[in-house]
């Protein structure tokens, strides 16, 4: 899958990503560093991109409906250590069932619970 990592999450987390068989680009590596979260948005949704980021405002569904997107991952940590990020980020990719279902969905993840909106489907 391919992601586009938002400003404020940790540099590293592309690296992590890449080791699990991603591609991933981070915004400051591509001079969007300063880009506010309309040109982030655009970005990841003209290059077929699953958006990762800690920015609330992308968890407003009426101004970045998830069905438009390949995916919206928000991560949400109670502080702001890169360890708490990566196993947040650890936490998601461990769940490959939840990567592949991240095409027009919304995602919150922390270090251990990942919410879904729409929710998946009970089996």
């Amino acid at each position: 899958m391919r992601f586009f990592i938002d400003a404020c999450l940790p540099r590293n987390f592309a690296a992590v990503l890449e080791s699990y068989g991603h591609v991933a680009i981070d915004a400051r590596d591509i001079g969007m560093r300063c880009a506010d979260d309309a040109q982030i948005a655009a970005h990841a949704r003209r290059e077929g991109m699953a958006l990762l980021t800690e920015d609330w405002g992308f968890s407003d569904i009426r101004a970045y409906p998830p069905a438009d997107y390949h995916g919206i991952v928000i991560f949400e940590t109670r502080d702001d250590a890169i360890g708490t990020k990566m196993a947040a980020l650890r936490h998601l990719l461990d769940r490959s069932d939840v990567v592949q279902q991240l095409p027009g969905r919304l995602a919150i993840v922390t270090p251990t619970r990942i919410r879904l909106r729409p929710p998946l489907p009970m089996s």
